[in-house]
This record gives C-alpha cells, structure tokens and sequence, in this order.
C-alpha cells in the first residue's frame, strides 16, 4: 500500500475496546460496503477517529480477511467486503441493536422510576442537563406522569432544541424549577457537578447506570 493505504501498528487496546472497538468496526465495513472508493481520511473523518487508529483497524480488518485491498487508476486503492467480511458485519450489527436495545430497556426503567419518584414529591418543573438520547427517553417516558420538562441545559450543543425541547446555556434561562435529572452520557459526572453548582443535591436524580460520584474528591494537603 502507498501512505494513504498503509495502516500503522497501533495499539488497539486501552480506550478502543470492547463494545468501542465493535462499532469502530462495523462503521468501516458499513462505510466500505456504501464506497469501495473510500479513503483513509475519510474513514477516520466519519468515524470520528484519529488517521493513524483508522490505518490500524483497517489493517487489521484486511489480516482477519474481512476486507480486500485492490489497486485502482491514478495510484489509488478500493477496498471491498469479502464474504466474511459481509458475514462480520451481519453479527456485529445484531450485537449493536441488541446492546442498543438493552440499553434502552435499562434506561427506560431507571428513568421512570426517577419521573415516578418526582411525581409522588410534587416535584412538577423538571429540568435537564445534558442532550442526548438519553434525554430523548426521559421525554418519552414523561407522558407517563404529572410532570413538565422545562428544558435541556447543556453548553455544548448549539441547536437551540432537542428532544423536542429547548436546550440553554445555563438553567437560568429557564426559569425556576422543582428538580434536575442528568441526562448526559458523553459527560455525566460534568453535567451532574454543574447541576450541584445550582441545584439543591437532593433535588438532583440520575439513571444508576451513569454511575455518577454524589462525593466531591477530597484534596489532602501534603506534609
């Protein structure tokens, strides 16, 4: 392979591993199977990955036999799905649908036992911090009880709504509220410290499965 085709060793263990590995993976072969013309550069582009991880996961794909490397005009390379590579792909999304919908079950659950445990407090005002899909599920479930989500604070998005609601800056755009739920998953201890910033603790829930620390970390002053 030329520099644009040839894939570093790198280590693909730390971070990039298990569940993260399985998607980094079956976003390549999604991407090869909708483009054989598909560049490196691209691929680590859409997937939101570093180049030199992108060459690694697609070398190793190539080592497996889940990909084939041919030459194409103007110094080029395309690369194709082989069957097993089809076969791969076929797996690993029924894995990801299935990790996707236990997920879900498991929030869903979690959330509406957090909605459910407002409601009983009389806590109507809810808001939340962090957008998402878990905030998607908060407001599907919602519905279910006598509660208004007031909106999403979340300084990292720039859309001015999502999950059908309106995301600000900070909660004071929002006006007064009874209760928070966290709903972040790219930052969820983030989202829960900025919450604490402004929000009674106990008027503060979060999905158990966020795994968020209640504690601030105590700093010890040395001898």
């Amino acid at each position: 392979m030329n520099t644009e085709a040839r894939a570093t060793d790198l280590d693909l263990s730390g971070p990039s591993n298990g569940r993260a590995e399985d998607e980094i993976t079956l976003g390549l072969l999604n991407a090869i199977e909708g483009n054989s013309a598909v560049t490196q550069r691209s691929l680590a582009r859409d997937l939101g990955i570093a180049l030199g991880l992108a060459n690694a996961y697609l070398k190793r794909c190539v080592t497996k036999g889940l990909v084939k490397v041919a030459t194409a005009p103007a110094n080029r390379y395309v690369y194709y799905l082989t069957p097993k590579g089809f076969s791969e792909k076929s797996k690993l999304t029924g894995e990801y649908l299935a990790q996707s919908f236990r997920f879900f079950r498991s929030a869903r659950d979690q959330v509406a036992a957090i909605l459910k445990d407002c409601d009983e407090r009389g806590f109507r005002r809810i808001a939340l911090f962090g957008a998402g899909d878990l905030a998607e599920i908060v407001t599907l479930c919602a519905r279910d009880f006598w509660i208004e989500l007031v909106g999403i604070v979340d300084g990292q998005v720039a859309e001015p709504e999502a999950a059908q609601l309106r995301v600000v800056k900070s909660l004071a755009e929002l006006g007064p509220i009874d209760a928070a739920v966290v709903t972040s998953l790219e930052s969820p201890q983030g989202a829960f410290d900025a919450a604490r910033a402004v929000v009674p603790m106990e008027r503060i829930f979060a999905p158990a499965l966020l795994k968020i620390s209640r504690q601030r970390p105590v700093l010890v002053a040395e001898a």
